[in-house]
């Protein structure tokens, strides 16, 4: 009996040895708060990366709008059409025929053509018909000059109809406020030429008026010296 509770308690021995756990194995311990706190700091993080994102976006537009605000007008209407309008006008008034409108040839010209008197001794009748006729001509080239500037400023009034419809269509599609002003400009330019033009036309107009005026007057002052040349025969 002795012997046999011997061998039991030799067997029990490795056994229980080889039962026990390693002095070193440790149990995982879950910590709800610590696992919260670091919930709460990974979504401030997304909203701080979320909140760069909505300002690089903002700094965006910005940039896109700046650009837009200074692409500039894809046509240029005034500029190519006002310079030839006011150089063909320029050319019309230099090449009147006649007493032009520079200042001193008015001065000089006039006189020699519209006499305030013919004096104490008149010219010859045949003298005093052909100075009848060239005035009778610079009224005439004056009336002609007039209509000429009437039949340009028609001309570039329908050119200038076309091209005020394209600024105007520019203007209300501008994406950006630089187009926007660019297209007032010359809308402001092509009126400003159109004043020019009735400028010009005026200008025509009253010189024709004016010759006509002169050669009534000197028309009455040439009747005068006839009837007093009559008269001295």
């Amino acid at each position: 009996m002795k012997a046999l509770l011997s061998s039991v308690a030799l067997v029990a021995i490795p056994l229980s040895g080889l039962m026990a756990p390693p002095a070193s194995a440790q149990l995982a311990v879950y910590d709800p708060a610590n696992h919260a706190q670091n919930i709460l700091q990974a979504v401030r993080a997304l909203q701080e990366i979320d909140n760069q994102v909505r300002q690089l976006t903002h700094e965006i537009d910005m940039i896109e709008k700046m650009a837009r605000d200074l692409e500039t007008l894809p046509v240029e209407v005034a500029r190519a059409i006002i310079a030839d309008r006011i150089r063909r006008i320029g050319e019309l008034m230099r090449d009147a025929e006649g007493i032009g409108y520079g200042v001193e040839e008015v001065e000089e010209e006039y006189e020699n053509l519209y006499p305030e008197t013919y004096g104490d001794t008149p010219p010859q009748s045949d003298v005093l018909v052909e100075d009848a006729r060239a005035r009778w001509r610079q009224s005439r080239n004056a009336h002609k000059h007039t209509l000429l500037m009437v039949a340009e400023t028609v001309r570039n009034n329908a050119e200038d109809s076309e091209a005020l419809t394209g600024l105007v269509d520019e203007s209300q599609t501008a994406i950006g406020n630089l187009q926007a002003l660019q297209a007032g400009n010359q809308i402001g330019a092509l009126s400003a030429e159109q004043l020019i033009q009735m400028e010009a036309l005026m200008a025509a107009h009253y010189r024709a008026i004016a010759f006509d005026r002169a050669r009534e007057l000197e028309e009455a002052e040439r009747g005068r010296a006839r009837l007093k040349s009559f008269l001295g025969d």
